[in-house]
């Protein structure tokens, strides 16, 4: 087979013609007004492009990249197992070895009373499963009004019909005809901007958990299904739980018989420093999202890990209404599999969690340090190996800029220009980080220097306006 080689400007040009690019302006970009970067290659916490320009990642892709890149170990055990069975499907109770491994593996490392995997693609395929096992869940125990979902206002869950619903970022609304009933959206459990003046983490936390309840009630219990929340809120700002916030929270869903799925896409695998964010901050979920860390983004691989309450309701369902009427073509897809092997093999094995709760809290406090008294940050805020920072108009008296600035993007942009990827957030002027697990504390270091300059660039730069 011949490979065609072309030059950079060719693939931009072929690009710009033919690529539909997801969050991004398309008709900018077919214009070529945007930056069309053509990447080619990676190692560690850095990638690089056609044009040999090498860049930190500070956001480990889209915060899956957690092994680093250019692991062989992984690439190797693709290759392996493409050799050996490339593909077959798992219906009507066909396996293959690497999924039936995986799937142990994962249980057994899950919080108590974890049961079974079902797998997908994405965290958003995952995330429809989630829907489908609420419904199916209540409708087998003779429920079918008990079918309303709560997420909460810049969650993120997905970008499909009804994960797109469940997300609650204006974002991934407008103009899509969403959110979708039966989804409700309750308060966003961000202290800093949410809070009442005076008011202490554990009261606001009471006070999320007392507008759920609210919700609730005025919905009524009977109509209530569940409630999905990331551990740590990623896209909507990377924002940790207040204080008793996921206590109160678990307070009020059991008193109404509502089922929590817990969605970590994100913070699964190590990146809070614990394996799973619901071990980090004690929550007792019934259904699991997955996808990201489970690969390190090396295949796409995604799943659903079900706990006891709803496994018990599911197998009784299957009695009463036969094979459970859901499925992927390539749910539980063999490659998929082994390089989620692989690439736990390296978690494990290099103790990346243990890196980062140590690194991850080294990297914490010195983004605090740095950013104490700068005038531009609001807030320094994060957990384990993700963190962000909040950019604001008026420190003292808690003012926004104007959006139409777009400090947050000016100052991802003066990262990249200095050699370092931070993510500019959808929702404030946020800068958002998540680097590879595998990171140092030197990297670390470069990772805060970096950010430093840039923030001090753009201060400069609004200042001279």
């Amino acid at each position: 087979m011949n490979v065609i080689k072309n030059n950079t400007a060719e693939l931009q040009k072929m690009d710009r013609a033919h690529f539909m690019h997801p969050s991004t302006n398309m008709r900018q970009h077919a214009d070529g007004e945007t930056p069309n970067r053509i990447i080619n290659g990676g190692k560690g916490i850095y990638i690089h492009d056609t044009e040999g320009k090498e860049t930190l990642d500070a956001f480990a892709g889209l915060y899956c990249v957690n092994v680093g890149y250019g692991r062989t170990e992984i690439a190797d055990a693709i290759y392996a197992q493409a050799k050996e069975l490339a593909y077959y499907h798992t219906y009507v109770g066909h396996g293959n070895e690497p999924i039936i491994r995986l799937s142990e593996r994962i249980v057994k490392s899950a919080p108590e009373g974890m049961q079974r995997v079902y797998y997908g693609m994405s965290g958003s395929d995952a995330n429809e499963t989630n829907i489908k096992l609420i419904w199916y869940y209540n409708n087998i125990l003779g429920r079918p009004e008990k079918k309303k979902i709560i997420s909460r206002w810049r969650g993120y869950h997905g970008s499909g019909i009804m994960t797109g619903s469940l997300t609650g970022l204006a974002t991934f609304h407008n103009a899509f005809d969403l959110p979708r009933a039966p989804i409700l959206h309750t308060t966003c459990p961000h202290f800093y901007w949410n809070a009442e003046a005076g008011e202490t983490e554990e009261q606001f936390a009471k006070r999320c958990a007392d507008d759920l309840e609210k919700m609730i009630l005025r919905e009524g219990p009977e109509t209530i299904a569940a409630f999905i929340g990331e551990p740590v809120m990623g896209t909507g700002g990377i924002i940790t739980p207040p204080k008793g916030y996921w206590e109160a929270i678990q307070a009020v869903l059991n008193k109404y018989d509502v089922l929590l799925v817990a969605d970590e896409v994100v913070t699964a695998f190590g990146r809070t420093g614990s394996y799973f964010g619901s071990q980090h901050y004690g929550i007792k979920p019934d259904l699991i999202t997955i996808a990201k860390g489970v690969t390190s983004g090396y295949l796409p691989l995604s799943g659903v890990i079900v706990g006891e309450r709803v496994w018990k309701v599911l197998e009784q369902g299957s009695d009463k209404m036969g094979p459970l009427g859901h499925g992927w073509t390539y749910s539980a897809h063999p490659v998929c599999a082994a390089a989620a092997n692989a690439n736990l093999d390296i978690v494990d094995g290099e103790d990346l969690t243990g890196n980062s709760a140590k690194t991850g809290g080294y990297f914490q406090n010195l983004l605090r340090e740095t950013f104490a008294d700068h005038p531009l940050v609001g807030e320094a805020r994060g957990v384990g190996l993700m963190a962000a920072l909040e950019f604001v108009a008026d420190k003292d008296k808690k003012e926004r800029f104007d959006p139409n600035l777009k400090v947050g993007a000016k100052v991802s942009a003066a990262c990249l220009e200095r050699g370092m990827i931070a993510r500019a957030m959808p929702h404030g002027d946020i800068l958002g980080f998540a680097p590879a697990l595998c990171i140092t504390t030197a990297e670390i270091d470069k990772v805060v220097d970096i950010a430093k300059q840039a923030v001090d660039a753009v201060t400069d730069e609004l200042a001279a306006k």
